[in-house]
């Protein structure tokens, strides 16, 4: 019986990636001309065709698929992520899927190297990234490149990677639009404050890079004189917090608004109300539990939700039927930002993601 064609022999024929020939038979893009005339050339010299349609075999095997996230805390950002990604496996429940979870600490770069070095050797049929280090993650995203093993990113894509598929807000318009909410409702002439992560390694998320930049550039576009005032938070040591704050306020006695562009605008919100202030505004990101109710109590003004239940869903769903069927994927896909008020939060189901 003569043997199969698979994608590493055609990219030895065609003197290409396996990434490479896996992108064009999926029609995923991010490849040269000339790499697509080879591909297409060897295919049609060994007559490749590929088998789109289910088995009873594939039925039976079972899937092992690695997710890969910061930690998930309950009532926080991921945790919702990780919802998403059971409702999809609940979906799917005739198909046997194993998830294998490994979680890193985000704001240390070394965790989250250690963990994506241990996934490196995972025998894995696909794996689902939650990237916040972009120099680690890429290096992973390789590594899988190298062994076929397909991708897909939740909550942030990262360049120089070639993901099946991913799914996320856009940052960039995310930060633009904190920017256009905070300068709407402040003071003309104050400051504004901006919570950072003091993150070990001394590099910041990739997400957080994005919606930086976004902000940045509405202030210059509008030609907006506020100043931006950086409030240090060190998360590793959670109670040393509160000491920040006040030598922040301390020091800095014009801050009209706060911006958080993370999930952590409820520390703000919490520390406001132990201490009385309501006269500074405060534009915050993601429905965590302490970020809802500091909306709901009137400390935070705007809250922009991500979908982050419907990019856990969609990423799982997607890699469970590009592997049964090699079902084709549309690599980008960006899902709504929402924008809730202290008024608007009661109407607001953020778990109707299946529709």
């Amino acid at each position: 019986m003569q043997r199969k064609v698979r994608i590493k022999d055609i990219a030895e024929m065609a003197g290409v990636s396996a990434g490479t020939v896996d992108r064009i038979l999926h029609n995923r893009g991010n490849v040269s001309e000339s790499a697509r005339i080879a591909v297409e050339k060897v295919l049609k010299k060994v007559n490749y065709k590929p088998n789109i349609h289910i088995s009873g075999l594939s039925l039976k095997r079972k899937y092992k698929v690695v997710i890969t996230t910061p930690h998930v805390m309950e009532g926080e950002y991921w945790e919702s992520i990780h919802s998403g990604i059971r409702h999809a496996l609940e979906e799917f429940e005739n198909i046997r899927v194993q998830c294998l979870i490994y979680t890193y600490n985000q704001y240390d770069i070394y965790s989250c190297r250690e963990v994506h070095d241990q996934i490196a050797q995972t025998d894995a049929d696909a794996v689902i990234i939650g990237a916040t280090f972009k120099e680690v993650t890429v290096r992973l995203t390789k590594q899988l490149d190298e062994r076929e093993i397909p991708y897909v990113f939740v909550d942030s894509p990262l360049e120089d990677t070639s993901p099946l598929a991913f799914f996320t807000s856009d940052h960039y318009i995310c930060g633009y639009l904190v920017a256009k909410l905070i300068t709407s409702i402040i003071p003309s002439g104050s400051d504004i404050g901006m919570l950072q992560a003091v993150r070990i390694g001394a590099q910041s998320a990739n997400t957080s890079i994005l919606r930086k930049q976004g902000f940045n550039d509405y202030l210059s576009e509008k030609s907006i004189t506020n100043s931006v005032r950086r409030i240090p938070f060190t998360a590793m040591e959670p109670e040393k917090f509160d000491q920040q704050l006040e030598e922040f306020f301390q020091t800095q006695q014009n801050i009209g608004g706060i911006v958080v562009l993370n999930s952590r605008g409820g520390l703000i919100a919490d520390y406001f109300d132990r201490n009385g202030i309501d006269d500074i505004r405060l534009v915050c990101l993601d429905l965590t539990a302490p970020n809802i109710r500091g909306l709901k109590n009137g400390y935070i003004d705007f809250l922009i939700g991500q979908e982050p239940e419907h990019q856990g869903f969609l990423a799982m769903k997607t890699l469970i039927e590009y592997l049964i069927y090699r079902k084709p994927v549309k690599v980008e896909n960006y899902t709504q930002l929402d924008i809730l008020t202290k008024e608007t939060i009661g109407y607001y189901n953020q778990f109707n993601f299946m529709s």
